[in-house]
């Protein structure tokens, strides 16, 4: 009997990166839904907090969120008093787009809870440990985002990568 392929899940990095996240958002969510905010909606709130006045590409870059998505995110967030959209001045078909006054004052409320949920996460870890990690995620999104590629392209750039 010819062996089979198999996969252990608990070895397996991306089950256990998607493990982590949906750890996160189950932690998060309900402190988020009190707002009437989903996780997605947070990551635009966040990305604008620390990155000021954006192009609505721009967040869509910075949040990994699909452009027809962040369309509609940020019309629900406009509709919610969150964020501000504007046409910019030299090019008509860009838009921006910030937070609101209303919008700046959640996210004040909001980023202690998220880094409470990081740091109760993260307890026990060293920061030396962290520090691995997030470059090491960093390098990982930045190879897998670097270029569109086949499936039959990846496992050979994975290796040249290393």
């Amino acid at each position: 009997m010819a062996d089979r392929p198999h996969l252990d899940l608990s070895d397996y990095l991306p089950y256990l990166i998607n493990r982590v996240g949906a750890a996160f958002v189950g932690g998060y969510e309900q402190d988020l839904a009190q707002h009437g905010v989903s996780i997605a909606m947070w990551r635009v709130l966040a990305g604008l907090s620390t990155n000021g006045k954006q192009r609505q590409i721009d967040v869509a870059e910075i949040t990994s969120i699909d452009v027809s998505t962040i369309s509609r995110l940020i019309t629900r967030l406009v509709s919610l008093g969150l964020v501000t959209r504007t046409r910019s001045e030299t090019n008509n078909r860009e838009v921006s787009v910030e937070l609101s006054p209303k919008g700046r004052g959640l996210v004040n409320r909001l980023i202690p809870l998220a880094r409470q949920l990081e740091s109760a996460a993260t307890a026990g870890i060293s920061e030396a440990d962290l520090a691995i990690t997030r470059e090491t995620l960093r390098r990982m999104y930045h190879t897998m985002a670097a270029e569109p590629e086949t499936a039959d392209d990846r496992p050979q750039k994975l290796a040249n990568s290393g």
